[in-house]
């Protein structure tokens, strides 16, 4: 057995971290879907940014675009709705059997919409209703301008994936934000189930500190703060206010382990992915360390 069939085992889902045109026509994914249990994957601008730049498979495509009258950011979301479509189609029966829980694919909106709240609620709407797929998540960075951007965005029934959290203080934060959202449907006689996850990075907290700490320190901070994060998420799943939520019907919103991929050259590729094994959480995953799931055991 694999570490990901394991972590499924634990109630924890993976998620690839990466989404590339070759890695859907090779069949790359479809095999991840099969050998590897996983049941969602991510994405982000520097993802597509590296996939456009280190590929020409997207040139005909462009080239297309470009001749159709497409440029700048409309050419790059036509590109990356084309690519999380066809992901989200693969993951769709997924999202089927386990009732919205996984199979999930995710579009970040322009990071230059980050400081103005209106705008991205404007792009998440439109994101949202060009994809056409139920199982596609739009991603708002959970900064206080993005924060009532997420509630307006859960109010309007757009699944949502709060991205871009570090500290327990801002996951509480988000979960606010998610929170005031189903409270107004629930008012307005809308249906509560919209799904959220709220995505903790993690190892950009050593990146940070690493060279500034002790080697018995190295690679811990990361680690300690998704802990807190986990503690305050729990706590909150047990609130007064949650529990009215949940029998109103709906549906809690998930803890997302980001930046998973450790960048310590001496750490264990695995040494996120063992320390945050948490029930009812998801761990997403770089493509790089796939390829040690199968010899890797969780423990």
């Amino acid at each position: 057995m694999n570490v990901t069939s394991q972590l499924h085992d634990f109630c924890q889902s993976v998620w690839l971290d990466n989404i590339t045109r070759t890695l859907l026509t090779s069949g790359t994914l479809s095999r991840y879907i099969q050998d590897f249990a996983v049941t969602g994957l991510t994405s982000n601008p520097s993802i597509f940014d590296q996939a456009l730049g280190n590929s020409d498979c997207y040139d005909k495509a462009i080239q297309q675009k470009a001749h159709d009258g497409m440029s700048g950011e409309t050419l790059f979301f036509e590109l990356a709705l084309e690519d999380l479509t066809q992901a989200a189609d693969l993951f769709r029966s997924i999202h089927d059997l386990t009732d919205g829980v996984d199979g999930w694919v995710s579009l970040e909106v322009s990071p230059l919409l980050a400081a103005d709240t209106s705008a991205t609620v404007l792009a998440a709407k439109q994101l949202h209703e060009q994809a056409q797929r139920p199982n596609l998540f739009i991603k708002i960075p959970g900064t206080p301008e993005g924060l009532p951007a997420i509630e307006e965005s859960i109010f309007a029934g757009i699944p949502i994936n709060v991205t871009l959290l570090f500290s327990p203080a801002q996951y509480l934060a988000a979960a606010e934000a998610y929170m005031r959202g189903i409270e107004r449907r629930i008012k307005a006689n809308l249906d509560p189930c919209v799904t959220s996850v709220a995505s903790i990075f993690i190892s950009r907290w050593d990146v940070a500190v690493n060279s500034q700490v002790a080697e018995r320190l190295r690679n811990r901070l990361g680690i300690a703060m998704g802990q807190s994060t986990y503690r305050a998420y729990g706590e909150l799943l047990h609130s007064p206010r949650w529990l009215k939520l949940v029998a109103a019907g709906a549906r809690q919103q998930r803890l997302l382990w980001a930046s998973t991929g450790t960048k310590d050259p001496d750490a264990s590729d695995t040494l996120y992915v063992e320390a945050l094994a948490a029930p009812g959480t998801i761990d997403t995953i770089p493509e790089k360390n796939t390829s040690g799931f199968r010899r890797t055991r969780c423990t």
